[in-house]
């Protein structure tokens, strides 16, 4: 009987979000064999402390995993620390994890494909990180998964061996990098990534996952994905942490099981070219662009 990895869940203050994400995991094959563990975070002001608590309603009512265990924090520690102490403690226990945040409508086989995935590579101390989401890219080229650089966090697993070379310091982190693996680091310059780095440097933003994929990418680590995604972003409404108003990384959930997965561990050349074709062409011409910025804008006015 193969060794299932705990679920961590982390959840703040969107009780819808939160809802839907419960109900699709439910939908998964091996969620009634799956111990899941949900950290919801406390309320950061005043006006959040009604959503907080009907998040919490809903947290301590559902059923259909094998355990559930709800850690409530008082105060509130951000998503990053949340995201970075819940991780280290279901790692401790357990030796491996499957990570949510509470936006993410899932595949019935992503929780499958985790744990398959989990056990396969479980000795490959090159392979870091398993992600769940995949650009809109055209799968018919590519195998169903394959090794690639960067780690998604929209549904994401990890060992033990890998998390250990966790850096949250981003000095220690940004004083590694030359001019040549920022380029690499950054897909050929096609993705923000070292973007985020300084940013987060400079306090405005504070990513775990940024750091996550800078921890991965030094130590030379690959990480696994699906050429079509099984998990789709519903947070991109402005109601996130990070995310504004965004179409750009929909995607058609892929409805069918991973059945195959790479042999040999190194990147995939193909992936690694469509998914920076996808980056580089991602934001569309002059007009979408602006479609999108005044989207953005109105959005944000009429949410005050």
């Amino acid at each position: 009987m193969q060794n299932l990895a705990p679920i961590a869940l982390f959840v703040y203050n969107r009780p819808q979000h939160t809802e839907r994400t419960i109900k699709f995991l439910q939908e998964n094959k091996l969620a009634a064999k799956s111990h899941l563990y949900i950290f919801s975070d406390g309320a950061k002001t005043k006006d959040e402390i009604d959503d907080v608590a009907k998040v919490r309603t809903i947290i301590n009512k559902i059923d259909g995993f094998k355990s559930i265990k709800v850690i409530e924090r008082k105060e509130n520690a951000g998503l990053a620390n949340s995201v970075i102490s819940g991780v280290s403690q279901l790692i401790k226990d357990y030796g491996k994890v499957i990570v949510f945040e509470d936006d993410l409508v899932t595949s019935p086989h992503t929780l499958t494909y985790f744990n398959d995935a989990l056990t396969l590579y479980e000795g490959e101390e090159k392979v870091m990180h398993i992600g769940a989401y995949m650009y809109p890219i055209n799968p018919e080229k590519l195998p169903q998964s394959f090794f690639f650089r960067a780690a998604t966090s929209w549904g994401w697993a990890t060992w033990e061996r890998a998390w250990t070379h966790f850096e949250p310091n981003i000095d220690n982190l940004i004083s590694q990098f030359d001019k040549k693996k920022k380029s690499a680091f950054s897909i050929d310059n096609k993705m923000n990534f070292w973007k985020q780095m300084q940013e987060f440097k400079k306090g405005k933003n504070n990513s775990w996952a940024i750091r996550w994929y800078a921890s991965i990418f030094l130590k030379g680590g690959l990480t696994l994905n699906p050429s079509q995604s099984l998990v789709n972003n519903i947070g991109h409404d402005g109601s996130g942490v990070h995310s504004g108003i965004n179409d750009i990384y929909n995607v058609i959930i892929n409805p069918k099981p991973i059945t195959k997965f790479p042999k040999v561990i190194e990147e995939d050349e193909i992936a690694y070219k469509t998914i920076k074709q996808f980056l580089a062409t991602r934001k569309g011409n002059m007009v979408r662009r602006l479609k999108r910025f005044v989207n953005e804008k109105l959005s944000q006015y009429f949410s005050k």
